[in-house]
């Protein structure tokens, strides 16, 4: 995981390197753009040349460094974020929640059919509010053997938690990492357009869970059917020592666990009402769930070193994010300062001019999946690529939201099946099933929920 996630970074730092060297090749030139309403929007038809101004070694080493300086906070808000789900992690509230639910269809039954959309609809929730995704790893090992002791397999296993929260974010409505950064970028009101954006979770939520559902009872049903039908028959060879351990371990719900859970809940509604009423930002969102973590730290019982060490260890977690952020975001400083930016965008435009604006935002989706194998990222690839697709948008008369919502699906929806992607990569280790077995079986889903990324884009142009 670790050698991809460094291979990443070296190939943004590559891209910018060649962008670099593309402002000694590609024509120079620049839109005329003017402010409306507090966004600035380039003038359709104003494209001309200008002069040159070719990069250098100093321009490619200080551009980074400009990166972290223009995306202060937007990192500042990761940072917290980071340190936010740390302490309500440290405080065992979302797991003890989370296995007493699994646990609970495990000793009744008669609710078994509810369990995979239950579950589907817990970690896409997740997914959906706080953009859990690397988390979803602690989970798996957990869940395999819960869905074999109630007759799925272990594909059910890892992906109840898996997809589940990669369902979630990849439409959310709130996640920071894509919406509340794509949304600073484009100059729109943090959060906005989320009414749209719940009908999307629910609908791709409930595609899913309807999904591993029809497969599971398919499974409970024909077990051979598997893909991991012999694996899955030496776990069961175990599932009685793992039976009697889950019996012997408490899963009760503490007051403080509830006051973790409520003081969040309680956070996000605050932090709706202020964005909704009070037109909040990034500065202001960042104070809110820097509030809820201190709350959830008392509530929780953290010791004062205990909380500090969650904060610390919550920002070290995103580090790797944060630099990214800065290398995505340098690759624009030098397309910008090098002229070339406005040369792409151009280009672009000329490209899908003639395309009606709901094909072009379903082209921008398309696009954005091919540039997710190379950035599988979601914050990396809203700060290379929204201030490109934004003014794009805007001259092929596509609204901003719009763009945003393309850049959602095809920055996640990619993610499950990408080589690429760590999270992928560690989930499939974690449940032994090899890459190419994986992607012969989620094959289908790849396909239902692109052309239904395609079809929810549509209404996408009517309300926006």
């Amino acid at each position: 995981m670790k050698k991809k996630l460094c291979n990443t970074y070296f190939l943004v730092f590559l891209i910018m390197v060649a962008v670099a060297l593309l402002t000694w090749i590609v024509p120079a030139g620049e839109y005329n753009r003017v402010e409306e309403a507090g966004r600035t929007y380039a003038v359709a038809g104003s494209y001309h040349l200008v002069e040159r101004a070719p990069q250098n070694i100093g321009d490619i080493l200080s551009a980074p460094i400009e990166g972290f300086n223009q995306c202060a906070e937007i990192i500042a808000f990761i940072l917290v974020v980071g340190a936010l789900f740390t302490i309500i992690e440290r405080t065992g509230a979302v797991h003890t929640f989370i296995q007493k639910i699994s646990f609970f269809f495990s000793h009744h039954p008669q609710y078994t059919k509810f369990f995979i959309p239950v579950c589907i609809f817990l970690f896409s929730l997740c997914g959906a509010l706080f953009g859990m995704e690397e988390e979803t790893l602690i989970f798996i090992p957990i869940f395999i053997p819960l869905a074999l002791s109630l007759g799925y397999d272990t594909v059910v296993g890892m992906s109840l938690p898996f997809i589940g929260a990669f369902t979630g974010f990849s439409s959310a409505f709130v996640n920071p990492f894509t919406v509340g950064i794509a949304q600073t970028i484009a100059q729109l009101p943090m959060y906005s357009g989320w009414q749209y954006r719940v009908l999307v979770w629910f609908i791709f939520t409930s595609v899913v869970a309807a999904f591993f559902s029809w497969y599971g009872e398919r499974i409970r049903k024909h077990p051979t059917k598997s893909l991991t039908y012999q694996m899955d028959q030496e776990k069961r060879a175990e599932l009685k020592i793992v039976n009697e351990v889950v019996v012997e371990q408490d899963f009760t719900l503490t007051p403080a666990h509830r006051g973790v859970i409520i003081a969040f809940l309680a956070g996000m509604g605050v932090l709706f009402y202020g964005v909704i009423r009070y037109q909040w930002y990034m500065i202001e969102i960042a104070a809110v769930f820097l509030g809820v973590a201190i709350t959830c730290a008392y509530l929780g019982k953290l010791t004062l070193n205990q909380t500090t060490d969650a904060i610390i260890d919550g920002a070290k977690s995103m580090i790797s994010v944060c630099i990214l952020m800065a290398l995505a975001r340098s690759i624009i400083i030098v397309s910008t300062n090098g002229h070339i930016l406005d040369t792409v965008l151009y280009t672009l435009t000329k490209s899908m001019q003639h395309l009606h604006p709901i094909l072009a935002t379903q082209a921008m989706f398309i696009t954005q999946m091919l540039l997710n194998f190379f950035i599988p990222s979601g914050s990396g690839q809203a700060v290379l690529t929204m201030p490109i697709m934004v003014p794009l948008g805007d001259l092929l008369h596509v609204s901003r939201q719009a763009v945003i919502l393309a850049f959602q699906f095809g920055d996640g929806w990619g993610n499950p099946i990408l080589p690429t992607a760590p999270v992928t990569m560690g989930a499939l280790a974690l449940a032994g099933i090899s890459y190419p077995m994986w992607v012969k079986w989620f094959i289908k889903l790849e396909v239902i929920l692109i052309v239904l990324s395609l079809l929810l884009l549509i209404p996408a142009y009517y309300i926006w």
